[in-house]
């Protein structure tokens, strides 16, 4: 399996589906099954029975998970694809492949 290339914390736009042109915070990922929790996108309704931690039960709103490959990173306001690219010094990038711009370091060199 490919690297992710959406991490937590990124600021996504969804690119499909029915929160198409949506901007949020990615807040978990799940590698495994390639899909993500992205904040106020893909909200479902859950109907809760009374428990001990919720006493009042009833209608909750909440994220479900939407897959990774329908979320485009933001980067500078703008959506971008996502590449990979060695630096000299040995660490892994990740790129804008629209501005070339570095967002983070994915993996730091062995010195």
């Amino acid at each position: 399996m490919s690297a992710c290339r959406i991490k937590k914390n990124d600021i996504v736009k969804v690119i499909a589906g029915k929160d198409k042109g949506k901007e949020g915070k990615v807040l978990s990922v799940n590698a495994e099954k390639h899909t993500a929790i992205v904040e106020d996108v893909n909200k479902v309704t859950k109907h809760a029975k009374p428990s001990a931690a919720n006493q009042q039960g009833g209608i909750l709103h909440q994220e479900a998970p939407i897959d990774i490959s329908n979320l485009m990173l933001v980067v500078d306001g703008k959506a971008t694809k996502v590449a990979f690219r060695y630096e000299d010094n040995g660490d892994k990038v990740r790129v804008a492949k629209s501005t070339g711009k570095v967002i983070d370091v994915v993996k730091k060199a062995n010195k």
